[in-house]
């Protein structure tokens, strides 16, 4: 598959995957940016891309960075609908609680995946199919 994407700073590489198979490529920063313990910063990556309609952009965390110091995204996964064109943006949160984590531009900040989706059509109705399952749900099954 083949995505359109237009580069807001030249400097910036195109997105691309680490690794032969990978399902998500880097994705980095536009900005140099401090984010405090606890607290949260947008992160605007410098592309914009045009997903085709069919799929949508789902942004995820760097475990790496989540592991080393506590980096994570407030609203994992970030969706990209298809028909978005501005400029995608990445919002970063520090739980880090006592250290603030600096971002330069150009860090790999998040990885981005493509995939398929499909648009449903809901039919109300007064009840449900039965399954074992039921209405078991957060922890139902044990920790």
């Amino acid at each position: 598959m083949q995505i359109k994407i237009k580069l807001l700073d030249d400097s910036l590489p195109v997105p691309e995957y680490a690794h032969e198979g990978d399902a998500g490529c880097d994705l980095r920063s536009r900005i140099d940016q401090v984010i405090p313990p606890g607290e949260r910063a947008l992160i605007p990556t410098g592309i914009c891309i045009a997903i085709p309609t069919g799929y949508a952009g789902f942004v995820q965390p760097r475990s790496g960075l989540a592991l080393k110091h506590g980096i994570s995204i407030v609203n994992t996964p970030g969706l990209i609908d298809s028909k978005y064109r501005g400029e995608i943006g990445v919002i970063l949160i520090n739980t880090n609680k006592s250290e603030p984590f600096l971002i330069k531009k150009g860090d790999k900040i998040a990885q981005l995946i493509i995939q398929k989706v499909e648009t449903v059509e809901f039919n109300v109705v007064d009840e449900l199919d039965e399954t074992v399952r039921g209405t078991g749900g957060f922890g139902s099954t044990g920790v």
